[in-house]
């Protein structure tokens, strides 16, 4: 929590992916639990996705993202920004879950965090990504984000074979959206996971964007 007259921290740019699956009898979706040795929401489940890092600017990609994604990005912020938030939210599911939302591409060389990734033969779909909702954590947290919640369908998969999990998730599993809302989860968590449900049934719906405050939230849409 953030001590009494200290300035708030600056949210940082973060994003995260829903990936659903329709070939069981419910759709799925995955998710992880994060370590019990962190800080920020220790033994919860969350989507793999993390904050922006200064190479997903940068990163190449297979295709781009879909004209509404593109235009609803651009009229909240920089479009180069919303483009790297969808790098970003592929390139940590690959890290978390070892999953590629991605086209096969000739594999190239590359340094930082892109590195793996592109070592596969493979290139981000970034045309596969769709926004769900926006969130900004209160003001009296020491971390604080800024995070697009975006959705994908499992098809746009390279494989729903994993490779080797790393990075932040303990455990990965693919659920039905009601055995997701019945495991430990961030409040915000909760609330998207609702509104992805309501978005399988209605595509067009308006995208929440909510920013959490000391005394409640402020819901209005993108």
């Amino acid at each position: 929590m953030r001590a009494p007259g200290v300035r708030a921290v600056k949210p940082r740019n973060a994003a995260t992916l829903i990936l659903v699956r329709r070939d069981r009898t419910k759709p799925q979706v995955l998710m992880g639990r994060r370590h019990g040795g962190h800080d920020f929401m220790p033994n919860l489940w969350v989507f793999p996705g993390g904050r922006i890092d200064r190479s997903d600017f940068r990163a190449p990609y297979a295709t781009d993202l879909a004209p509404e994604v593109a235009g609803k990005f651009e009229a909240h912020i920089p479009l180069a920004r919303g483009r790297a938030l969808g790098l970003a939210a592929i390139r940590e599911t690959f890290e978390e879950a070892g999953l590629l939302l991605a086209k096969p591409a000739p594999a190239r060389p590359a340094v930082g965090p892109w590195r793996e990734f592109l070592a596969q033969g493979a290139a981000p779909d970034l045309a596969a990504l769709r926004i769900v909702a926006r969130a900004v954590t209160p003001p009296e947290l020491a971390k604080r984000f800024d995070t697009w919640f975006l959705m994908a369908e499992a098809e746009h998969l390279v494989s729903l074979e994993r490779q080797p999990d790393c990075g932040e998730l303990e455990e990965i599993a693919w659920v039905d959206f009601d055995e997701a809302a019945a495991l430990p989860l961030p409040s915000v968590t909760r609330t998207v996971i609702a509104e992805a449900v309501r978005r399988l049934e209605e595509p067009d719906r308006p995208q929440p964007f909510m920013r959490f405050r000391a005394k409640g939230a402020r819901l209005s849409h993108l």
